[in-house]
């Protein structure tokens, strides 16, 4: 019976909009609906929001303070309502003991067992040597922020539970679960430890740096951007990460360490080219990808350059696909203004990719340029919001065209996608609240006939 759920699963979700999804997408200017959860303080989220069995999107709006906690919430689409489910420091009861807060999640909820599983990670840091890096002294009378959490939530009793404490006071920003036999994985921050925590056993295994220095020593030729994206190839339970040198990673827990992949590699014209040391890019990093069971494969996109790919990590090749950014990107040639590239990537069970990328903005004609290079992942200048579909069986791209909030403004700082099952996208993107600019969630209305 076990075997069949994540199947049910998928049902559960997507069966209320089956019969909008027999209609046929159409391209033109989209609609989002900003949905203040109450988080006034809300900053940018990457990655952290998933729709749930239960028909709910979940979802962790970032904190940039010592004292205040990355806040959970979940958004029903049937009643259009937010609730609060918990402050991430104090459910874990770091905050009664005065730690530097569990400011954020990094990671999307994965479901398996009746719970939500995640990890956390430190929204506030210090500027050392033109970087932000975790504090080195605390605020007064507070304690240094103790390092991320793998959690569990349980849909049913609300309860959080704390399973394993991240190495070296790393936050956790990338996590990869394998349902099969109940293993997750993660890359910490700053120093890109891998880890193991066996959910069976209640171990963690620190398996140590596998990206030279991580993102400490800026400027040095050890720097490395993290890869943000892993998947698990649930045939035979091995994780894959990419690095900014261009090497694909792997890992199993009958490993003694996780070992490169080789005869295949990241470093492709098509890609670019890049220093690995240079914290301007996430270098031959592939940005997000995921599994796609039907052809025994991963789909992911190069974010730089925005060329679709997908990888056999059986065959051990790389196959590009196409460049799924804006048609706009695509007709001048241009990258993405976001240094990182977008991680608003995910694949519905029909095969069908969703992708929320940029687009230019021209004034009187003009292009809008942004800033030629900057030293960290954020945006070298404002862009369009669009929603790019790709049709897996079908080879087949699209561009949905912008988004708009009806105010005529736009959505920013998307880094995350969720599909619900009420047929439209959501994501976590700024826009003004009572004069102030807040990350929070939003509704894309999506286009159908």
């Amino acid at each position: 019976m076990k075997k069949i759920l994540p199947f049910i699963f998928l049902v559960l979700v997507f069966c209320s909009s089956c019969d909008v999804r027999k209609k046929v997408l159409v391209s033109g200017q989209m609609t989002a609906e900003r949905i203040y959860s109450g988080f006034a303080d809300a900053h940018d989220t990457y990655n952290a929001i998933s729709p749930a069995s239960d028909g709910r999107i979940y979802y962790v709006l970032s904190s940039q303070r010592f004292d205040v906690g990355g806040q959970f919430y979940r958004y029903d689409p049937a009643t259009g309502e937010s609730e609060f489910v918990a402050d991430l420091s104090e459910a874990l009861g770091e905050k009664q003991q005065n730690y530097i807060a569990q400011g954020k999640s990094h990671v999307e909820f994965t479901e398996a067992d009746g719970k939500l599983w995640f990890a956390t990670h430190a929204g506030y840091y210090q500027i050392i040597d033109g970087a932000e890096q975790m504090p080195v002294t605390a605020p007064e009378g507070w304690k240094l922020y103790p390092g991320g959490h793998f959690v569990s939530y349980d849909m049913a009793t609300g309860q959080i539970e704390d399973l394993a404490l991240a190495p070296a006071g790393d936050g956790i920003i990338t996590m990869a679960m394998d349902r099969e036999r109940k293993h997750l994985y993660g890359l910490t921050w700053p120093h890109g430890i891998f880890i193991d925590y066996d959910i069976t056993d209640k171990s963690l295994r620190d398996l140590g740096p596998v990206t030279k220095a991580g993102e400490m020593g800026l400027g040095t030729p050890e720097f490395r951007v993290i890869c943000r994206s892993m998947f698990v190839d649930p045939r035979d339970g091995n994780v894959y990460w990419s690095t900014a040198d261009g090497d694909i990673w792997t890992y199993n827990p009958s490993f003694e360490a996780p070992r490169m992949v080789e005869g295949v590699d990241l470093r492709i014209d098509y890609f670019g080219h890049y220093d690995p040391a240079d914290a301007g890019s996430m270098g031959y990093n592939w940005r997000k990808i995921c599994w796609y069971a039907p052809e025994g494969k991963a789909y992911g996109v190069h974010g730089n350059s925005g060329y679709l790919f997908s990888f056999d990590p059986r065959e051990k090749k790389i196959e590009i696909i196409e460049r799924i950014t804006s048609e706009p990107s695509r007709k001048c040639g241009m990258g993405d203004q976001f240094s990182y590239g977008y991680l608003g990537f995910t694949i519905d069970p029909r095969g069908t990719i969703f992708y929320l990328t940029g687009a230019p903005i021209y004034k009187d004609g003009k292009r809008v340029a942004g800033l030629d290079k900057i030293n960290m992942g954020a945006a070298k200048g404002l862009e369009y919001l669009h929603v790019v579909t790709y049709n897996i069986p079908e080879r087949r791209y699209q561009d949905l065209g912008p988004v708009f909030y009806e105010d005529g403004s736009f959505p920013t700082y998307v880094n995350s996608i969720a599909l619900g099952a009420d047929g439209n996208v959501y994501t976590l993107a700024r826009f003004l609240h009572e004069g102030k600019e807040i990350e929070d969630l939003i509704k894309i209305k999506l286009n159908y006939r």
